[in-house]
């Protein structure tokens, strides 16, 4: 986060000698042709992030920097708007889709399970109202529970409303939720992962200090109540709930939670360094610091336990957002019998010594963990499924309207497994693909029970490999290439590292197009988005005037993020659509449109990248193409077609000049095109050169929390552009 990038790349002009001969009437000796080289042969792959973070985020990285020093939350706001508009400009990604938007048909009622829009709390089910028999609830139904979820939300009452109002529809209730997942998770060690495939199966094992409800209110948890703040903004104290027990899988009781059990949380977490710890680099005292080594006494960290049921966080300066990151799993509590009966050790170096080692297991299965959330995993099966059931030691059972939850393992041969198990009694709910749709439909189904289900603010974009080291998967080289010889891999690398051959691909692909392969052409737009952060994620809370371009331009209180966004980009020249005033009844929004694809503007700068290009000894012609690897799911006959469209699009848009080829990944189920492009660590085992297989959700209510994966980091999202 800290780390000082230094602009050490500097563009090389070639140019031929030409040596005027004076025999013969001084005919021009012909230029040597310019060879493609490699300007990074020879070095690390530490050195080549570096340098080329700096040649193609720079301005990003600058423009964040400057936002961090922002002086109110509002210019706060504004300048990393602005410093999202150019991480945009360097076409290093192409925001895609986003969850949801999609038909769907469920038997759980809305807002039941919180719409909050970052952290884990929305995979927390215990909330969800689930009817009991064949059908769904009826799509006009869930129109009326919207629009009372919106009358009622803040004042508490919503839940007994909801069922008030369903059993007035004559629905009964069940207690067991049951639905699909497509990836094990690979830890279930709550503090050092960072995928979403775990987290969302963890944060069911664990209650932290403070939750989101469900009418989207942070309400207190394991905490008593809402926490005192210090009239100087940097120490938060909370009172610790009492008589809440941690157990073990069979339900035994381990020990109390105490709020020392937070502070081993916050102590493992910066121990392990799983990809959480950026979170809370520069906001908990001396946290860096101890990561780093200046500092190796803990209890120096700005977290410590002032009593038996006293926490007290001390930060490094004012946090706005502080809160906000309370639903994430960054402050899960820690059993420490459990962890030190599975091997832990604190310390960094300490636990980096063990880590690997046979005699450290905590995480590694459910049975490796203690539980102090409202379920126990009792069963486990890899590939297979998971089943959470009610813990006894829950700090209040009497709040749980789910008490089972089941998860099945869907490998995503059958695209319509989802609704089939749902249509065969087995699912609480399915999304509604192509395919399903067509199946819903003839089933009778679709007419009174399907509806769209509402996007969240999680972005799946699509990155650009700025320089592809892995030819084969990480792990076992399952996934390796079948056409590309030394010189396709040279130019390639050659030709990402050039921005307007990166926006050319980014603008050539007809997103509607390829999103129709799994939502239908009715529903094509209504998940894609067109920013990283979504442009409604916040607005300005007074009036800020910050430089666009040259201009010195005032936003009132109120502007949202996108807008400022677009005037960036407006400003620097660049034909991207990022923000729509018109749309969602005139709020604005950032998504529900394509606001990239234009072949037009497209083949201008391809144009553009090849003369570039040609200057380094590069060509690119329809004879001569660039060739770009996509791995896919290639055994799913949905995935199949999403990436055919894909490739037809971008060749067509650009001429030929630009193949993408397509890569098999086969095996039973997803795991070899996770392999490729989503398990890897770091952005050397990167498989591909451009991916769309992963995606990022908010932690806390703040730009930062999307912008941050996008610096100079291991673990982050720059991995995916094939650095760090």
């Amino acid at each position: 986060m800290k780390k000082i990038l230094a602009f050490i790349f500097a563009a090389a002009m070639i140019f031929g000698l030409v040596a005027c001969a004076q025999n013969g009437g001084g005919n021009n000796t012909p230029a040597e042709p310019v060879v493609a080289t490699d300007p990074y042969a020879g070095k690390t792959h530490a050195e080549i992030s570096d340098d080329l973070y700096a040649k193609v985020l720079g301005e990003f990285d600058s423009a964040y920097a400057a936002a961090k020093e922002a002086e109110s939350v509002s210019e706060r706001f504004a300048l990393m708007a602005i410093a999202e508009a150019k991480l945009l400009e360097s076409g290093v990604m192409l925001p895609s889709t986003s969850k949801g938007g999609n038909y769907a048909i469920s038997k759980v009622a809305p807002y039941t399970i919180t719409p909050v829009l970052w952290g884990n709390d929305s995979d927390r089910f215990y909330k969800a109202i689930i009817v009991d028999g064949e059908n769904a609830i009826k799509a006009s139904e869930r129109d009326e529970l919207k629009a009372l979820w919106g009358e009622l939300k803040g004042t508490g009452t919503y839940e007994a409303k909801a069922k008030e109002y369903l059993a007035g529809k004559g629905y009964t209730l069940t207690d067991v939720y049951e639905l699909g997942y497509t990836s094990d998770p690979q830890t279930w060690d709550a503090l050092n992962t960072y995928r979403a495939a775990d987290s969302e199966a963890i944060v069911n094992t664990y209650t932290g200090l403070l939750e989101y409800n469900i009418e989207n209110v942070q309400v207190p948890a394991l905490a008593e109540e809402l926490p005192t703040v210090s009239e100087d903004g940097l120490t938060y104290t909370f009172k610790i709930r009492q008589g809440v027990n941690w157990v073990d899988s069979q339900g035994k009781v381990l020990e109390e939670v105490t709020a020392n059990s937070f502070v081993a949380g916050m102590h493992h977490m910066l121990d392990a360094q799983g990809g959480l710890e950026y979170l809370v680099s520069g906001i908990i005292k001396n946290a860096d610091q101890y990561m780093s080594g200046e500092i190796t006494d803990f209890n120096e960290v700005g977290v410590k336990a002032v009593d038996k049921y006293t926490l007290e966080y001390t930060l490094e300066a004012p946090c706005t957002y502080f809160l906000t990151m309370f639903g994430y799993n960054i402050f899960a509590p820690l059993s420490e019998v459990q962890f030190e009966a599975k091997g832990g050790v604190y310390g960094v170096t300490e636990f980096a010594e063990v880590a690997e080692s046979d005699s450290y297991t905590y995480g590694k299965t459910p049975d490796d963990i203690g539980y102090c959330g409202a379920y126990i995993v009792t069963s486990n099966t890899a590939e297979n499924s998971i089943v959470f059931e009610e813990n006894k030691e829950f700090y209040d059972p009497s709040i749980l309207n789910v008490k089972k939850i089941v998860w099945t393992f869907l490998d995503g041969k059958n695209p319509t497994a989802s609704y089939d198990f749902f249509r065969d009694g087995k699912f609480s709910g399915a999304g509604l693909n192509t395919q399903a749709l067509e199946k819903c439909k003839t089933d009778g189904l679709f007419d009174e029970y399907a509806y769209v289900a509402a996007t969240d603010a999680t972005s799946y974009p699509m990155f650009l490999n700025l320089y592809r080291a892995q030819y084969g998967n990480f792990n076992d080289e399952t996934v390796a290439p079948t056409t590309f010889n030394d010189d396709d891999k040279l130019r390639t690398n050659l030709a990402m590292e050039n921005q307007n051959f990166r926006l050319a691909v980014t603008t050539a692909l007809d997103r509607g197009a390829y999103n129709a392969t799994t939502q239908g052409d009715e529903l094509k737009l209504t998940n894609l988005v067109n920013s990283y952060t979504p442009g409604t994620f916040v607005s300005l809370e007074e009036d800020v005037t910050v430089k666009i371009g040259d201009t010195e331009t005032t936003f009132k209180a109120g502007t949202y993020y996108g807008e400022i966004m677009q005037a960036q980009i407006n400003a620097d020249g660049f034909q991207l659509k990022v923000w729509d005033p018109e749309a969602d009844g005139g709020i604005g929004s950032s998504a529900g449109f394509d606001g990239w694809y234009n072949p037009e503007y497209a083949k201008e700068l391809l144009g553009k990248a090849v003369e570039e290009l040609k200057a380094i000894g590069v060509e690119v012609s329809k004879e001569n193409p660039i060739k770009l690897e996509l791995p896919y799911y290639d055994i799913s006959e949905v995935y199949t077609q999403r990436e055919n469209a894909l490739k037809q699009s971008i060749e067509a848009s650009l001429d030929g000049m630009v193949q993408v080829v397509l890569v098999e990944t086969g095996g039973s189920n997803a795991l070899n095109w996770y392999n490729a492009g989503y398990y890897p660590e770091t952005g050397d085992a990167m498989n591909y050169n451009i991916v769309d297989v992963c995606g990022w959700g908010p932690d806390f209510g703040d730009p930062q929390t999307y912008l941050d994966t996008m610096l100079g980091q291991p673990g982050g999202m720059a991995k995916n552009i094939g650095l760090y």
